[in-house]
């Protein structure tokens, strides 16, 4: 039971791993999400999908895919879901069928309502300072950047 090195020493000590404090925190905040989202009908993909929708609507697939980051194997069944729950209306383009707009139902844009308390609901469960979750997604839209471009070169 010696082998125990320093943190000083060994880069490969979990506590130092920046995979692991992204994965935890990940699981730590979604926990949070899905307890406060689970009353409006809503998983956190879905959510993703609804804020982008409140945002624009209507609005295209590829379009939705590229903000969120999801392939179309991803967004489809989200979609398909938040189709059948009333909440969003696919629809093909008249000018070209392959592209599918999304739009919002009454429906949808009524639970955006019940959305509104969702971001200060996360900020009060966190109990973290409001400067340190503004700074903490600066550096984590930095590092998804980071890794875009570095996943691009590779």
């Amino acid at each position: 039971m010696g082998d125990r090195v320093t943190v000083d020493e060994n880069p490969l000590l979990l506590e130092r791993q920046v995979c692991f404090a992204l994965a935890v925190a990940n699981r730590s905040v979604l926990k949070i999400y899905r307890r406060l989202l689970e009353p409006l009908g809503l998983t956190h993909p879905q959510y993703l999908v609804m804020l982008a929708l409140w945002e624009t609507s209507p609005r295209a697939v590829k379009d939705i895919g590229h903000v969120l980051q999801l392939d179309s194997a991803t967004l489809s069944p989200l979609l398909k879901r938040l189709e059948t729950s009333g909440l969003v209306i696919r629809r093909r383009r008249d000018d070209d069928e392959r592209n599918v707009d999304v739009a919002l139902t009454d429906t949808g844009r009524d639970l955006r309502t019940k959305a509104l308390d969702i971001p200060q609901a996360v900020v009060s469960a966190l109990g973290a300072d409001m400067t340190d979750l503004e700074e903490l997604h600066a550096v984590l839209t930095r590092v998804n950047a980071a890794a875009l471009r570095a996943e691009s070169d590779g």
